[in-house]
């Protein structure tokens, strides 16, 4: 094997070392899972993925993810990181393992609903609302400051109890997404804000271990900041085809 098998070395390598680091910088060094996003390539690419060790994977669109879901058999833990909409959720919560990308109590609530009550419950994450704007212009054209989903920071805290009532689903922390092209420092800020958010719902009387932050350019400076989950795709895949 070859390719994903040596990617997938490096970088364990590197989670590895950025978690030292983190716990030379005073934070608690917590385990990492790391999420290789398959979306974009063949079903081929996870079993070869699975095959060298990797049990985490995530995709953004239901078409594409179910034929994958179904190719890779009972092995493999899937995470939805897409845009949840309301009439895919009985997809999500019927084939996925987590569901990153929650940030209303209506989708909270469908899941919940529609989460088969034989299985695990569905692991959930609140997605946050990026703070940090993005740079004039954007990369590759896009307009400046340009949205992304996510819940508004002062509206995580009600969501976060609202989930905590709910059956079926577990609330486990948080997810972010960064706006694209942001300055190294501006980028660290955004990932220690989510993980103090994160510390605030947790002294509120939760109980939450997942802060999933960092992707492929940035995973390093994210661990280094307390993300415990990461989302690789391209240096773990190679570039979508």
């Amino acid at each position: 094997m070859t390719g994903i098998t040596d990617h997938l070395g490096e970088i364990r390598g590197r989670i590895a070392q950025a978690t030292a680091r983190a716990a030379v910088r005073g934070g608690q060094a917590r385990p990492v899972t790391l999420v290789g996003v398959s979306k974009g390539h063949p079903a081929a690419a996870v079993r070869e993925a699975l095959a060298a060790g990797l049990g985490h994977f995530g995709e953004n669109y239901l078409q594409e993810a179910l034929p994958k879901i179904a190719a890779a058999g009972r092995d493999a833990v899937w995470h939805f990181l897409g845009r949840i909409q309301s009439n895919k959720t009985r997809e999500i919560a019927l084939g996925f393992s987590w569901a990153q990308t929650v940030t209303s109590a209506r989708i909270a609530e469908r899941l919940s609903a529609q989460r088969p009550h034989h299985g695990d419950p569905l692991q959930v994450c609140i997605q946050l609302e990026p703070v940090a704007p993005g740079p004039p212009g954007g990369p590759e054209g896009a307009p400046a400051g340009s949205p992304r989903a996510g819940c508004p920071r002062r509206e995580v805290a009600a969501l976060a109890a609202l989930i905590a009532g709910l059956p079926r689903i577990q609330l486990r922390g948080l997810m972010l997404l960064p706006r694209a092209g942001l300055d190294a420092e501006v980028l660290r800020m955004e990932y220690r804000a989510a993980r103090g958010l994160l510390d605030e719902l947790n002294a509120s009387g939760h109980a939450l271990d997942t802060l999933s932050m960092g992707m492929s350019d940035d995973f390093e400076m994210a661990i280094e900041e307390g993300s415990t989950m990461i989302r690789i795709g391209t240096a773990l895949f190679g570039a979508r085809t």
